[in-house]
């Protein structure tokens, strides 16, 4: 009981992931339009809602993934309702549900002290690029779509490049609902790289973009980018990536936002020279 009612935290129902979803939009943070199916799928138990009297103020996401790792997204009080203590309480319980794995997320810039304060240590600068990207001929013929008899290699492609195991998440992610297009780069019958984009709430977003080369992930990125025709085109690099940077700028992209990759607990080893894009800030 708090003095301005009562207060819960409870596993989020699929309305109150839209609801989520729908205030990562008013916070700026341009979510795909068809984000909340499979970022549920990814763990139905890990996105938790504040209530105060019943109505949704406040929110988190902290997913499992395997047995070891955990990533944290979501965390956001209503405006009306901050500095109540109605955030740290929906904080408390989301790392209670991620007990004794890693923990990653990727902190806006606003929050990142407070982050350090409960024991997250920086890994990286990601850093939002968006424009509008010209087309410049044919695609690449070993750029294919992702379908049901490649998507196996695909997901054995992306497993070296995340913390953890992420079957579920990509089952969803790579089926082509929710108007996202996956797509793959494949040579002498091997995944080399792949894509997914899809619409968000201003343009597209793609995410993740994972490459052998820089070669390899600017074949993907076109054929990617032509799906968004002459709308703007959002993509996610770490910084470290200086041949992710650079293709960001190359096709006019331009910084618009940044956040710092963080982590609680031992940080996982990741080739970054093959990470062009992340898949999202708020599942990692």
């Amino acid at each position: 009981m708090t003095a301005a009612g009562q207060f819960e935290v409870t596993t989020a129902s699929a309305t109150d992931l839209a609801t989520m979803v729908g205030w990562a939009a008013a916070e700026g943070w341009n979510p795909g339009r068809g984000d909340a199916a499979p970022f549920h799928a990814a763990d139905p138990h890990g996105f938790l809602i504040g209530r105060l009297d019943g109505a949704p103020i406040g929110c988190i996401s902290v997913v499992r993934y395997g047995t070891d790792f955990g990533f944290l997204g979501f965390y956001i009080v209503a405006p009306e309702h901050r500095g109540r203590g109605y955030g740290m309480r929906i904080w408390d319980a989301g790392m209670a549900y991620l007990a004794g794995r890693t923990v990653g997320l990727d902190g806006v810039v606003a929050q990142q002290a407070n982050y350090a304060k409960s024991g997250f240590v920086l890994a990286h600068r990601n850093v939002r690029y968006a424009g509008r990207v010209t087309s410049e001929g044919a695609i690449d013929p070993r750029v294919m779509p992702v379908d049901t008899g490649l998507a196996p290699a695909v997901v054995a492609y992306d497993r070296p490049l995340f913390p953890a195991d992420r079957g579920a998440f990509l089952s969803a992610w790579l089926d082509g609902s929710g108007g996202r297009l996956a797509l793959a780069f494949v040579e002498d019958g091997a995944v080399r790289g792949y894509g997914v984009i899809r619409p968000a709430e201003a343009g597209f977003k793609i995410g993740p973009l994972f490459a052998d080369t820089a070669v390899i992930a600017e074949a993907l990125f076109l054929a990617l980018a032509a799906r968004a025709e002459s709308d703007t085109v959002v993509l996610d690099p770490p910084e470290p990536n200086c041949a992710a940077v650079a293709l960001a700028v190359r096709h006019g992209l331009q910084p618009v936002f940044e956040t710092a990759r963080m982590y609680r607990g031992p940080a996982p080893t990741l080739d970054l020279d093959r990470i062009f894009g992340i898949t999202s800030f708020e599942l990692g």
